[in-house]
């Protein structure tokens, strides 16, 4: 079977069956320490500078302009 012949339906079930498989596998993920670091520098980042992002109209205007 190839993706490319699932019809839209189809691989949005299989997407969502995937993502399901990963959440209730996500104990069995690796996290090295090195991306553990990473991850924490990036956090206190976040919670330094206090900027929220962007809102999702702003997020969605983008996309669709790309």
């Amino acid at each position: 079977m190839k993706i490319q012949d699932l019809s839209n339906t189809e691989k949005v079930i299989l997407a969502q069956e995937l993502w399901d498989s990963v959440v209730i596998d996500q104990k069995t993920l690796d996290v090295t320490q090195e991306q553990i670091k990473e991850l924490n520098q990036r956090l206190a980042k976040f919670e330094m500078d206090g900027e929220v992002g962007s809102s999702w109209s702003e997020v969605k205007e983008r996309v669709l302009k790309s």
